[in-house]
């Protein structure tokens, strides 16, 4: 019976040789010629050339074999031919499957070349598996050190996502460096700047959608790029408050990199698994930045605040910042009608939700901006004269509380650091003399018990004066930003977010005064003076 073969060959995308993408490469040409010349010299009849290029041999998902495995289950062919076994597949559960199962089953015969793998001979039924084995252990091994160069590519602040992030591109020096791409960056620009400026997600995808501007898939596709998503469909696709959001917190927009967030579950398994946050690997100022540091701080805060946009799309002012100063639950909005069309009011959740907080007496919205507007434009009526202000900032530095303070600590700690360092040799020593009998265990235990209490005694003071020395420097930082805000304003006439934002953290609203006709209303600003 004249076997009727079907000629397979695989090359793995490592290969470095092909002329265009289109052409087989030098050695998938190799393999075909040397199976082709083995069935003419053996007189089989070469029905069919399976042929997989930049596919890697371990699972089956590749196409040609899937037509090969199809046509020996059909009987067009009976003999799978290979230059080696590996070509055919690196994963022993793939060989055990087929040559050991399948084609018995099949009555199909596997023969590899170079490595006289041969179906029909029991005897080398287990140099095959052995073989098997070999290569399932080189596909383990490539699989982690694969992991352990990209995890140490990482670690070396270099880019190794297959696109570049919406905003950048990849240097045309460096491939695994980020540049910034002028035209989208100016849309990242202008994304953080308006919610900064208080516009919703939704709001700032309209505006963008309404201005025609290309979303990142399009503006990707656009400039040539090789990207694709399944579940983008590129002739409705629209600017959405997901993508808005996701690039609101992406770091790379501030020059960091954070990558390493998902790892395989396997070289088998094509699936993936979360990494946990404290294993990711962050590289700060890896590459230049689009947002400053100063507005992407801004951002994170009311993200995480989860202020709530108003009809319009914009999130008012206020969001997130008045509660209630006996519950210190937040203060929910809500707008009524009214004789004169539509007002707007705050009232304590503790009582609309909760039920369980005595302050129910709602505040107008418009009267407690009133009074916030008041106390910012008081603020500034006290403190923005500049001479004021600079006499009192220079007093204040001529006294060098806050730098003489920390000059103080600071050499207290050398001295302390010093000292253990000292005590640390002294205990070599000790330990010495105990291990050449100078000094009897005893004694030792003894000395070494109050050597260890001193140097307890001394690292904790380090760490009190480490505190010291932070707290003090938030003070001159604090001091430094109330004067670079109080720079900016003369009189204020009308509130809006950044000026809210720059001016106050909370608004606390006390309980309403029936007899006073009064509440106490308690701000909470920024910066101390």
């Amino acid at each position: 019976m004249i076997e009727k073969v079907g000629v397979y060959c695989r090359l793995s995308d490592e290969d470095r040789f092909k002329a265009n993408k289109n052409d087989d490469s030098d050695s998938i040409v190799n393999q075909k010629s040397m199976c082709i010349k083995y069935a003419l010299k053996q007189g089989w009849d070469v029905v069919d050339i399976y042929s997989d290029d930049d596919f890697s041999g371990a699972g089956t998902y590749r196409p040609e074999f899937e037509r090969l495995i199809k046509d020996c289950e059909s009987g067009r062919i009976n003999l799978v031919l290979c230059k080696t076994q590996s070509r055919f597949s690196r994963d022993m559960e793939i060989i055990e499957k087929y040559l050991h199962n399948k084609f018995i089953e099949w009555n199909v015969r596997f023969v590899s070349i170079v490595d006289n793998a041969d179906t029909n001979i029991e005897s080398n039924k287990k140099s095959r598996q052995i073989n098997g084995l070999i290569n399932e252990w080189y596909l383990d091994d490539l699989s982690q050190n694969i992991k352990k160069s990209l995890k140490n590519k990482r670690e070396d602040g270099l880019f190794m996502g297959s696109f570049a992030p919406y905003g950048y591109m990849r240097s045309s020096e460096d491939k695994h460096k980020l540049v910034i791409d002028p035209v989208a960056s100016k849309v990242v620009k202008d994304i953080f700047k308006m919610y900064e400026n208080g516009y919703g997600y939704y709001k700032i995808s309209e505006y963008l959608n309404n201005a025609n501007v290309l979303t990142p898939a399009l503006y990707k596709k656009q400039n040539g790029s090789k990207y694709v998503s399944g579940t983008c469909d590129y002739d409705n696709v629209r600017w959405t408050s997901d993508t808005i959001a996701k690039i609101l917190r992406n770091e790379v927009y501030i020059g960091n990199l954070v990558q390493g967030k998902k790892t395989s579950l396997g070289y088998k398994v094509h699936k993936f698994k979360t990494v946990p946050k404290k294993d990711w690997c962050l590289i700060e100022n890896a590459h230049e930045a689009i947002i400053s540091k100063d507005t992407w701080e801004k951002v994170q805060k009311r993200l995480a605040s989860h202020e709530c946009p108003v009809k319009s799309g914009e999130i008012h002012f206020l969001s997130k910042k008045v509660y209630c100063l006996n519950c210190k639950k937040v203060f929910m909005r809500n707008v009524y009608n009214v004789k004169d069309g539509k007002r707007a009011y705050l009232q304590c959740k503790g009582v609309r939700r909760l039920h369980n907080c005595c302050n129910n007496k709602a505040i107008r919205l418009d009267e407690l901006e009133e009074v916030l507007l008041n106390a910012i434009n008081d603020l500034l009526d006290n403190y923005y004269d500049k001479e004021k202000l600079e006499n009192e900032y220079n007093i204040r530095e001529s006294k060098n509380t806050n730098d003489e303070g920390i000059q103080i600590l600071e050499q207290e700690k050398v001295l302390l650091n010093k000292k253990i360092e000292e005590e640390k040799i002294y205990y070599r020593k000790l330990y010495e003399d105990k291990a050449n009998l100078v000094i009897t265990e005893d004694m030792f235990k003894m000395l070494s018990s109050d050597y260890t209490k001193e140097i307890e005694e001394m690292n904790r003071r380090v760490s009190i004066i480490d505190e010291e020395i932070e707290s003090l420097k938030k003070i001159t930082e604090n001091k430094k930003q109330a004067k670079d805000i109080l720079k900016k304003y003369k009189h204020i006439s009308k509130l809006n977010k950044v000026i809210v934002d720059e001016f106050i953290d909370k608004v606390y609203i006390g309980v309403y005064d029936k007899e006073t006709k009064s509440r106490d209303i308690e701000i909470e600003w920024n910066f101390e003076f």
